[in-house]
């Protein structure tokens, strides 16, 4: 019988990479959703290729110019839908076996939620659902008993390079190795014969520039990464190195671990994607050419294996594997998003919602690159931290973090300034 399921995210790079992997698995799965935010062109085409039963805009009116669009084709027959609802709907279907959730930034938690609280087996791409909400968010998927599959390049390095024994706390039987822990295991991951979480970074496209020079960095610049092809948002966000910040956070709820055992550490081929090093000195590491399709190719077919599409890789064509270490003197971010996770509470639900704010205003021109930490520094020390114990709190957070922030990028923009 084929997996049925929904695409979060579908005109995406991951929504798109994952329509990919399944295009050569077609007996195997069934594409029942695809969601956008307003590229309606695109998932136009995607609903006249796929013809899902659903199909959902973000926004309302690009999801009125789709519904237009499709009644002139009478042989698809696909139902539009529109707003968070349509997307939580779409999450939630009973039908639906697997939910990739690869929407950008926070619009993606609510849907992720939904999927959660319906028990779905859920391919989490989408890096805010645990970075704004990492306690409320785990609760659900043990309380609803879904599971949780990395998709990140580096949490499903991680995932892969577990031993058998770490499993689902929630489980009432023990699946060797087959989800991710939801509880903070009393021992931390020594019980697991684990020292510590090794995640890798290419250091974007900023790794030798003068940090003098950074100040005059452009959004064509940042967009221009070197090893991975992704979108304006989290491509500045790589160059920035918040992206890897962002892991951080997301490793720590994933893996039910000390943010003090997770470090980070520049590895410009992209070819090692993370390892963990265990007590008896072993360092497990897995790695593979930098394309998406491979980690979404293994949780798709997890616990099987199934081709990815991915050119197969060449270690002596490769070569040389470097490591650098961090400075945070040029990527400040990162030393934001670890004070933010030591800080708990609503700290990354800050950190987060000011990062999103900035960059979007650094990809308008209306503030300088040097100028995306300060933004997000300011905001997280105006701010006050409280516990995130509730959905209601975490989104009152969220908004005030981007109005702060908002005000900060204007104000940044009438000065002109753009401090590094």
């Amino acid at each position: 019988m084929k997996k049925k399921i929904t695409i979060l995210g579908a005109t995406g790079t991951i929504g798109l990479n994952t329509l990919n992997v399944i295009k050569h698995h077609q007996t195997e799965f069934e594409v029942v959703a695809l969601t956008a935010h307003r590229q309606v062109d695109r998932l136009e085409e995607l609903c006249r290729q796929w013809s899902p039963r659903y199909a959902v805009m973000a926004d309302s009116n690009a999801a009125e110019q789709l519904q237009q669009r499709l009644k002139n084709s009478p042989k698809v027959e696909v139902q539009v839908l529109s707003g968070t609802e349509g997307l939580s709907l779409v999450a939630s279907l009973p039908e639906v076996d697997i939910v990739m959730a690869a929407i950008v930034g926070s619009a993606g938690l609510l849907p992720t939620l939904a999927a959660a609280e319906a028990g779905k087996r859920i391919l989490l791409a989408n890096k805010e659902a645990l970075v704004m909400s990492g306690q409320l968010f785990m609760e659900t998927v043990r309380q609803h008993q879904a599971q949780l599959l990395p998709i990140d390049s580096e949490h499903n390095a991680i995932f892969q390079c577990m031993p058998p024994t770490f499993s689902h706390s929630h489980s009432s039987e023990p699946k060797a190795n087959s989800e991710i822990a939801t509880d903070p295991p009393k021992k931390g991951l020594a019980q697991f014969g684990i020292h510590r979480i090794w995640l890798t970074a290419s250091g974007g496209p900023f790794r030798t520039t003068p940090i003098e020079q950074l100040q005059q960095v452009t959004p064509t610049q940042a967009c221009t990464h070197p090893n991975w092809k992704m979108g304006p948002k989290i491509s500045v966000d790589s160059a920035t190195m918040m992206n890897k910040g962002l892991e951080v956070i997301e490793a720590n709820w994933l893996f039910a671990t000390e943010v003090e055992q997770i470090e980070v550490i520049l590895h410009p081929q992209s070819i090692i994607h993370s390892l963990v090093e265990y007590i008896d000195g072993s360092v497990l590491a897995q790695l593979g050419n930098p394309d998406m399709r491979t980690p979404i190719a293994h949780a798709l077919a997890w616990p099987k294996r199934m081709s990815s599409g991915v050119k197969r890789l060449n270690l002596v064509e490769i070569a040389r594997l470097d490591f650098e270490a961090v400075n945070l003197t040029r990527f400040p971010c990162l030393r934001l998003a670890y004070e933010a996770i030591s800080a708990g509470g609503s700290a990354t639900t800050i950190l987060n919602a000011a990062n999103e704010v900035a960059v979007q205003a650094f990809l308008e021109q209306r503030i300088g690159y040097t100028a995306i930490p300060e933004v997000i520094e300011k905001t997280l020390s105006t701010l006050n931290n409280r516990p995130a114990e509730s959905l209601e709190t975490i989104l009152e957070v969220d908004a005030e973090a981007r109005t702060l922030a908002s005000e900060q990028c204007q104000r940044l923009k009438h000065q002109g300034i753009s401090i590094s």
